[in-house]
């Protein structure tokens, strides 16, 4: 590796190195100092989420905006390369403009496959560890969302359902509960209805408290059961048979793909956060190369406004990018756009308008 490639790569990990180290600092302030009423009010202490929850919760921010850090930093420490005539006495030494932006592809490609491993891997682990605190930072509406009780109506299988008027996804438990099987021709073939639905962590299966079971039984009759507690195994936990919406975001891409595959078995429709969660996955790291390429082009030639209107013009294109991208990931999750069309079409937009502009700067 070439002088001119360390001094560039040194410049691109300290100026990005900094900028997530400012953003943490400032983001980890702002957020505590605004949520610590909210987590005082449910009985923990700010020092008890510093721990728990906010380590978690900043490798989820960054690994979501690094695109947008990198592309900020490349901004700033280019442009500055830039004012100072550096980028001019590089090339005006013999190299071209390709080969000054060598190490930005290489440090790009390299920060690139990096966030790709995180995303696919750690950050679900980093997801799971932050939703368990995280419910209690919000307000009392939106907590009552994960924490208070809802009213379930879900699929097993194809051909069977599970129904509970009052559920409590903090407790697990919930009352007001009917479990229906049907067979090919749409008969009722099995039911069990019972007072109240508990979900017992060491056996890690559920508890019907006073059941009553009806099944099918020979030339049309039927077999009665009841008693005070049925101990049943649905093949699955309470998080994963009543989700919300933030169980994709726990789950590695093979689980991930496996959730997916299991509530198409089940025929469940409403699968487009999962299909989401995993495209974003992708489509985020990729992101890092394509606007590592539109920065450098952008802040690599010297202009009147300095490294102010650079900046200005990097802050603009990245408010627009994150603001599509989240627009785009509501317009998916409601199924008006496919999701893999939706979480790939910043980079489809993006990317001919940063080979252009490379493709002008070099030919300068």
């Amino acid at each position: 590796m070439k002088i001119i490639d360390r001094y560039i790569i040194k410049k691109f990990f300290g100026t990005l190195g900094f900028m997530l180290l400012l953003l943490s600092i400032i983001v980890v302030v702002i957020d505590v100092q605004q949520k610590s009423p909210r987590i005082e009010s449910n009985g923990f202490t700010v020092n008890f989420f510093l721990l728990n929850y906010y380590p978690y919760w900043m490798v989820y921010l960054l690994l979501t905006f690094m695109s947008i850090l990198v592309f900020v930093s490349i901004i700033i420490f280019t442009s500055r390369m830039a004012n100072n005539t550096e980028i001019v006495a590089i090339i005006s030494s013999g190299a071209s403009f390709h080969r000054f932006a060598r190490p930005y592809f290489i440090a790009s490609i390299f920060l690139g496959l990096v966030t790709l491993g995180f995303n696919h891997y750690i950050l679900p682990w980093a997801n799971a560890k932050k939703n368990k605190l995280e419910a209690y930072t919000y307000s009392a509406m939106n907590r009552d969302k994960f924490l208070g009780n809802v009213q379930i109506a879900t699929k097993l299988s194809k051909d069977e359902y599970i129904f509970i008027n009052n559920y409590s996804r903090k407790e697990k438990d919930g009352t007001g509960f009917t479990y229906q099987k049907f067979n090919k021709d749409n008969k009722l073939i099995h039911q069990v209805v019972a007072n109240n639905i508990k979900w017992d962590e060491k056996k890690k299966k559920f508890a019907l408290n006073g059941y009553l079971e009806r099944k099918e039984a020979p030339k049309d009759k039927e077999k009665i059961y009841n008693g005070d507690v049925k101990w049943v195994d649905y093949g699955h936990t309470p998080e994963e048979l009543f989700p919300d919406g933030l169980l994709g975001q726990t789950r590695t891409t093979p689980e991930l793909l496996s959730l997916i595959e299991q509530e198409l078995s089940k025929g469940n429709k409403d699968i487009n956060p999962y299909f989401v969660e995993l495209h974003q996955r992708t489509s985020m790291p990729a992101s890092i190369i394509i606007l590592s390429i539109l920065a450098l082009s952008l802040s690599s030639e010297k202009r009147r406004g300095g490294i102010g209107l650079n900046l200005a013009i990097g802050i603009a294109l990245a408010f627009i990018f994150v603001f599509s991208f989240e627009a785009l990931k509501v317009v998916a999750e409601n199924d008006t756009l496919p999701p893999l069309l939706a979480m790939w079409l910043p980079n489809i937009v993006f990317t001919p308008l940063a080979v252009i502009l490379y493709l002008r700067r070099a030919n300068q």
